[in-house]
């Protein structure tokens, strides 16, 4: 897959983050292009020992600038190096969208640096 030309893009915030024994739950809004403003809780669990690669599940609701209001399941994986992670997920919105999406998350700064491909025909 050609990654060098998403259908959009966009720039999200971590807003919280909540660690348990087993993995973390970080909040997210911000931006994205298409769409209007994301608000996203997602859980990631590592599955090796070193903490660098893991699944991700969650839920995000964006509200578009026209006031409609669309939300799809998340469920992913992820690989950490260092103080940075890449996330890739599909998501099933509820307008019909179906997207495949890569985040480029930077721990240090808490930003993420969002793009998305269609799904759809």
């Amino acid at each position: 897959m050609d990654l060098s030309q998403p259908d959009g893009t966009g720039s999200v915030a971590i807003t919280n983050v909540t660690i348990d024994q087993s993995g973390t739950t970080y909040n997210f809004e911000g931006p994205i292009e298409g769409y209007g403003t994301v608000y996203c809780t997602q859980y990631w669990e590592a599955v090796d020992e070193g903490r660098t690669r893991g699944t991700m599940e969650g839920e995000a609701r964006v509200l578009g600038n026209d006031g409609t209001l669309v939300s799809s399941p998340l469920r992913g994986t992820f690989r950490r190096n260092g103080t940075s992670a890449e996330l890739f997920f599909t998501d099933c919105v509820s307008n019909g969208d179906m997207n495949f999406v890569r985040w480029e998350v930077d721990f240090t700064t808490k930003q993420v640096s969002v793009s998305y491909y269609s799904l759809n025909d």
